[in-house]
């Protein structure tokens, strides 16, 4: 199968798709919550597959490839793995931080080709904060509408690490994590998907996950990462920064969860 195009076209149509999915979220987002009390449909609910609906049917119409999507997670294995190319959507990243309503959830689209994220958008709706990586071209944010190229940020000697973290207390594997970076840290606290493209724009060095993950929280931050600059690769807890580390695949595996990860610069 020949290489799938990525043009600017498409880019900049898989951006307005996710953007468009942010707003179909707002619409719920900014209601009271309590009307819910009186019924069965949680608001997160609703707004998941507000924004399912909407980005599977733009994307259908933008390209004839296979969709797999958090809320359409139950295609079969024996179907996947003949995929080579196909679109991977979290439509609502982000659970803890839609309930408390603190902003840092995200929309995340990704084009996966042969088990690598090529092309991601991570739109963070009420930020107003976009993160777009089209790998071996260019990786950008755009903040209420404006352009700015991102790029990692590697660690200089001397320097204290920023690691970005839960903003709950770390675990035992998180701290042999912080104890192999040889320095002093400080941590990072954000919510979703935001965490990985805090490393692509060099907010932070490092991003260690070691809690559970699914394909599609990963796909779109990870493109945008690899634009920048950076990599996303399988954390060895007994080796935590070796550079031979293998990188994270997708679609590689009947399950879709991904493995412990070191996102680094």
């Amino acid at each position: 199968m020949s290489r799938f195009e990525i043009t600017q076209t498409l880019v900049d149509a898989v951006t307005k798709i996710a953007v468009e999915a942010g707003e179909r979220i707002l619409t719920i987002y900014d209601k009271d919550f309590k009307i819910y009390e009186k019924n069965d449909a949680s608001p997160l609910t609703e707004a998941d597959l507000a924004a399912h609906l909407h980005i599977v049917e733009s994307l259908s119409n933008l390209a004839d490839l296979p969709i797999l999507s958090e809320e359409s997670s139950n295609i079969s294995w024996e179907t996947r793995k003949s995929w080579s190319r196909y679109w991977l959507v979290d439509p609502l990243d982000g659970t803890k931080e839609f309930i408390k309503k603190n902003g840092e959830f995200t929309v995340n689209i990704a084009l996966i080709e042969y088990g690598e994220p090529t092309l991601g958008v991570v739109h963070a709706p009420v930020l107003d904060t976009t993160y777009v990586g089209w790998v071996g071209e260019k990786a950008y944010k755009l903040v209420n509408g404006n352009e700015k190229a991102i790029h990692i940020k590697p660690h200089q000697e001397g320097e204290t690490w920023q690691v970005v973290g839960s903003r709950s207390h770390q675990s035992p594997e998180i701290n042999k994590v912080l104890d192999a970076l040889g320095g002093e840290s400080e941590l990072v606290a954000m919510g979703s998907s935001l965490k990985l493209c805090c490393v692509a724009d060099g907010t932070a060095h490092v991003y260690p996950r070691v809690g559970p993950t699914s394909e599609w929280d990963t796909a779109a931050a990870h493109a945008v990462v690899s634009a920048a600059g950076g990599k996303v690769v399988v954390l060895d807890l007994d080796k935590p920064f070796d550079d031979d580390a293998h990188p994270l695949r997708y679609n590689q595996k009947e399950s879709l969860l991904n493995p412990f990860f070191m996102v680094k610069s």
